[in-house]
């Protein structure tokens, strides 16, 4: 039965279902959700036709601003017509006031407040629930297929048409094409207009100067991705659809591309009744900054935690060592365990050729072509434990669907404590489902997950946190210049940890911004576990020059190295100072009582007054301020500046172009 109509203020805090309004000349029922501050407002039309589709419609209003007109959720199955003259059943209501903590985010204690509505359709005997949530943050959507009649199992396809009233400006990756890396391509701010195919999610869009929304998805576990191009809805329209099965592929060795055609099935998505769809989600505030201190939205939007015990969740830093050797090995871990970090990742080539399908990742079988040996991995890992340092294993993904079941009891038996995933396919329900079931799997045995390449998050490391982190960025081993660093700052990073793979002594440094803004990066870009030095290694390592790993350098003795050592990666709280994509960006964030701020300029000067209100009231810090000078005596010409602070004062930084800073701020009562 229908729930009877009531009408409230759209500025209440309350629920909201409002009916009949006049939609396309025609009178149409409404429902609409309004966030707890009254700010995001979300409609839904059950019956909205165009002309092109017929689907459940909605409509998205921030701060009494239309940012999105009414769209359309066009779903087709191969047992079901979900195409309008729906009756609507009933019409449940939903408040949540919650938080929830957790050791391995940008914020200790994540707010998850929102209202909700389900509404229960019926046409004939075909049933769908669509449940519409609004948050301060944003809003999300999703529909749900309950058991019905004799059908078991559904095939179907889902395209969303998001119409606009402008040709609003976008950041857009690039066109997804064989052997293209979207998730780590270049991005490039062009009108909605000329949007291509494939386009990644997130996706940054200006309505105005003081409004961005982000289109994305969450709690993607066992369905296809979806992706965006331009629609055909309207005169300004984003279609996002999903992706079909990947055929028979091959990597490209060179960029680690998967060069595959997808299948262009009808149906992109089979399931068992019943069961949710992901959620489809309107990020929204006044600017970039905003958007990415409320970026934990996409975490809310997944299940909580399955893990019993996470207490061998260990975030932290780790060092890549590429000489594949025991003696190598122990160098490392001497130098970790002497520089608070945490871990120690063998890279690719201690089984083979990982691009091979013969290589056995249940062997230690050294690529000649990487090292000549020898390699005792159980030594090794006895070694790191007497240390406190944890083993990460790179395994490519032929390996990994090959010989997971096998090499996860070995690996523990060897002492291993996380794999790093390589190559990952990505995109259809299949790649999707292996991919997060592998790291299921992972969690069940004790090991840390780091997946590389083109995946991409959704939250899924609030279900299972022993994913710390993942690619999906053109992180420094793609020399990314700091404007485009500037860009993923505020566009990927809406979607979760990246694992950036930061250099320091590499001589691209110089070509992609300076060593204070290497430094910045580790404030800057969020990563439960992050990758330092990536091409370098401890001044006790012998040096190794080669093409596959680029030109390794040794450590050195800077003095500002204190702040890699020093610096945390997670936090409990998160504050974006300044943002502006593409141009400059500031973050704060804080670590029990310390704080730490990164700062990286892109192509212009910047003359930055940084203030500190965000600190405790009477506390003074004892602060050290890294920055680029070129009249400092060593290899990396950052200069060090000691000072005190406190939460009113204001201090004047100069930043040259592609320059950066940090700063490290610690109580000097730490009781305080």
């Amino acid at each position: 039965m229908l729930l009877n109509p009531f009408f409230k203020n759209r500025n209440s805090l309350a629920l909201l279902l409002v009916i009949v309004l006049s939609i396309s000349c025609s009178k149409v029922p409404e429902y609409t959700v309004v966030s707890p501050n009254g700010e995001n407002v979300f409609t839904v039309f059950p019956d909205y036709f165009t002309d092109q589709t017929g689907g459940i419609g909605f409509e998205v209003m921030y701060e009494d601003k239309l940012v999105l007109l009414p769209s359309v959720v066009e779903i087709t199955s191969n047992h079901f017509n979900f195409k309008g003259d729906w009756s609507v059943l009933k019409v449940d209501e939903n408040k949540v006031e919650n938080s929830w903590t957790t050791r391995f985010g940008e914020l200790s204690e994540v707010p998850d407040n929102y209202q909700e509505i389900k509404i229960h359709l019926k046409k004939g005997d075909v049933r769908i629930n669509f449940i519409a949530r609004a948050y301060n943050e944003g809003v999300a959507f999703a529909y749900e297929i309950p058991e019905q009649g004799e059908v078991k199992e559904l095939e179907l396809d889902e395209k969303i048409h998001y119409n606009f009233n402008k040709d609003h400006m976008l950041w857009s990756t690039p066109k997804r094409e064989k052997g293209v890396l979207t998730a780590q391509g270049a991005y490039k701010k062009i009108p909605l207009s000329q949007l291509e195919t494939g386009i990644e999610r997130p996706l940054l869009i200006e309505i105005s100067d003081s409004v961005k929304i982000t289109l994305a998805e969450a709690n993607l576990v066992d369905y296809a991705r979806l992706s965006y191009s331009k629609g055909t809805n309207s005169d300004f329209s984003i279609e996002s659809s999903l992706d079909g099965r990947m055929a028979e592929e091959k990597q490209d060795t060179i960029t680690g591309a998967l060069v595959s055609e997808r299948n262009n099935d009808i149906f992109k998505v089979k399931r068992k009744l019943p069961f949710q769809s992901p959620w489809r989600v309107v990020m929204m505030g006044e600017n970039e900054g905003e958007l990415l201190e409320n970026n934990y939205l996409i975490q809310n939007l997944s299940a909580p935690s399955m893990l019993k015990d996470d207490s061998w969740v260990i975030p932290g830093k780790a060092l890549r060592e590429a000489t594949l050797t025991t003696e190598g090995g122990k160098v490392a871990i001497d130098f970790v365990a002497e520089h608070n970090m945490q871990y120690v990742l063998f890279d690719a080539g201690w089984y083979g050729n990982e691009m091979y399908e013969a290589s056995d990742a249940t062997t230690i079988t050294l690529d000649p072509k990487r090292s000549k040996g020898p390699f005792d991995i159980e030594a090794i890992t006895q070694y790191a434990k007497e240390k406190g340092v944890g083993v990460i294993l790179y395994v490519n993904r032929r390996a990994l669907e090959k010989q997971l079941d096998e090499i996860l009891p070995l690996y523990r038996k060897w002492g291993v404590a996380g794999i790093k995933f390589g190559f990952v396919r990505v995109g259809d329900q299949e790649a999707t489902a292996w991919l997060h079931n592998a790291i299921k799997k992972a969690a069940d045995l004790g090991f840390v997950v780091d997946v590389h390449d083109e995946y991409r998050p959704t939250g899924f490391s609030r279900t299972y946190p022993n994913l710390l982190t993942q690619e999906g960025i053109a992180g420094d081993e793609e020399s990314p210049s700091n404007e485009h660093t500037l860009i993923s700052m505020f566009t990927r990073m809406l979607a979760g940890a990246a694992d950036n793979t930061v250099c320091y002594y590499n001589s691209r440094v110089d070509k992609m911004g300076s060593h204070a803004s290497q430094l910045a990066k580790t404030v800057c870009l969020f990563s439960p576990l992050q990758l330092l030095y990536w091409y370098d290694k401890p001044a006790s390592s012998l040096e190794k020059k080669d093409g596959l790993w680029g030109d390794t350098r040794h450590i050195g003795n800077e003095p500002e190295l204190e702040f890699f050592d020093a610096v945390p990666t997670t936090w409990d709280e998160t504050k974006v100072l300044r943002a502006t994509i593409g141009e400059i960006g500031v973050i704060a964030r804080r670590k029990e009582s310390d704080w730490f701020i990164g700062g990286i300029n892109g192509n212009l000067p910047q003359d930055l007054k940084l203030d500190f209100n965000f600190l405790n009231d009477a506390t003074t810090y004892s602060a050290k301020l890294y920055t680029d000078d070129e009249n400092i005596n060593s290899r990396t010409k950052v200069k060090i500046e000691e000072m005190q602070l406190m939460q009113s004062d204001t201090i004047g930084i100069k930043i040259k172009p592609n320059n950066g800073f940090t700063m490290h701020l610690v109580p000097l009562n730490k009781d305080e």
